[in-house]
């Protein structure tokens, strides 16, 4: 089931694990006698004084701000459990369950660049690899011995996407707005979180492909907890064809299959999908967001998750598309979190509160519009601008 925290996109929220704080202490202010001396031959002594002497300023003043901030984000937590537990009991939420002040800033002096010259630096630890289009395709004709239906243009992939967003019961605003917010407005079925052609040297920053940009997690996810309904999509539109186009869904249907056997082999949790999608079978999973009867298919139903979540939980009234998002983007319980609090109560509540430190930090958008109220209000704003860009109105006009 999904517990999961924000996922990375181009345009959307960021959040994951907390930081840890540095540790801060007098043998920060020393080096080994050896190197010390060697490199202190360039600098004056009196350099050198100055130079830990502001290190020491710094340091101090980091340990108290850390100090700070740890409590801070740990009554976060504290209140988030509270919050949990106060919803399994059938208990209502008040403002005195949230934290209301605003995280800390640091505020005191930068760290002083180092006078003296630097030491080689050591290689830096390579980045863990992202997988992209390319190697998906190729996991997925080595893993499965199948490559995704790809569509001839992409007006025909937003035809299916429409298709199979008005047969789960998605809105054409909630469809159309989120895909505008996650894609800029001119996303593509292969869009992938942070490359871009009109940037030569970009490089993917997440799994997350497509029109409501599915990450790796999500595909594996969906395969394992909603693949036999998907397979009777599949087998409804395999008795409507003939010849080589029949046996072609007959292959499909039995890649799916298989597929569905490798999702299910662990239990049904975030971390345990997540540690499968990381694989080149979860790779090979994921390829299916691209193909024109699969992809459509996985990627509004994991909208429609969001939606029967929060039915199931008691709020029955049409999520927004802003609504939507949020769940979309931090996980059901925490955007439902949102979604319910009431309207004054939405203006005083911190965004911190629905983050985990290096998330919120890491995320100028919510440290910017550090409300919910201004959150809700500037995924609007955004979902306003980029429905007016082509991909937007062609997916608008493809319903």
């Amino acid at each position: 089931m999904r517990a999961h925290a924000i996922r990375t996109s181009g345009l959307s929220l960021l959040a994951v694990l907390l930081l840890a704080p540095p540790c801060f202490g007098d043998d920060a202010l020393r080096l080994p006698e050896g190197v010390a001396n060697a490199r202190a031959q360039a600098v004056s002594p009196q350099a050198i004084a100055e130079y830990r002497r502001k290190l020491a300023e710094y340091q101090e003043a980091r340990a108290a701000y850390e100090q700070d901030a740890s409590a801070y984000w740990s009554a976060i937590a504290d209140k988030r459990r509270a919050r949990n537990a106060k919803r399994r009991n059938g208990e209502s939420v008040s403002l005195d369950d949230y934290v209301l002040e605003q995280p800390p800033v640091y505020d005191g002096p930068k760290r002083p660049v180092d006078p003296m010259p630097a030491e080689p630096e050591e290689q830096p630890r390579p980045r863990k690899y992202i997988p992209v289009v390319a190697d998906l395709l190729q996991a997925a004709s080595a893993q499965f011995q199948f490559a995704p239906q790809r569509p001839s243009a992409e007006v025909e992939f937003k035809r299916a996407y429409a298709r199979a967003a008005k047969a789960s019961g998605l809105t054409r605003e909630q469809a159309v707005r989120v895909y505008a917010f996650e894609t800029g407005g001119n996303g593509t079925h292969d869009m992938q979180s942070g490359l871009s052609a009109s940037r030569p040297n970009s490089r993917a920053i997440s799994t997350a492909i497509g029109y409501n940009q599915l990450l790796t997690t999500n595909s594996v996810e969906l395969l394992a907890e909603q693949g036999n309904h998907l397979l009777g999509e599949l087998n409804a539109k395999a008795a409507r064809l003939t010849g080589p186009a029949r046996k072609a869904m007959d292959h499909k249907i039995a890649v799916v299959k298989r597929m569905i056997a490798f999702t299910r082999t662990v239990p049904d949790e975030w971390a345990a999908h997540e540690k499968l999608a990381d694989t080149p079978q979860g790779w090979a999973v994921h390829a299916l967001v691209l193909d024109i009867d699969v992809g459509p298919w996985l990627q509004t139903h994991k909208l429609l998750t969001s939606v029967k979540f929060a039915r199931m939980k008691g709020y029955l009234q049409p999520l927004t598309a802003a609504e939507l998002e949020m769940m979309n983007l931090t996980g059901d319980g925490t955007g439902l979190d949102m979604v319910t609090m009431p309207d004054e109560m939405r203006d005083v509540v911190p965004t911190a509160n629905f983050f985990q430190r290096s998330g919120y930090e890491r995320n100028p958008v919510a440290v910017r519009h550090n409300t919910v109220a201004k959150l809700l209000a500037v995924t609007d704003r955004r979902m306003d601008s980029a429905s007016n860009n082509p991909g937007a109105r062609e997916l608008f006009a493809a319903f």
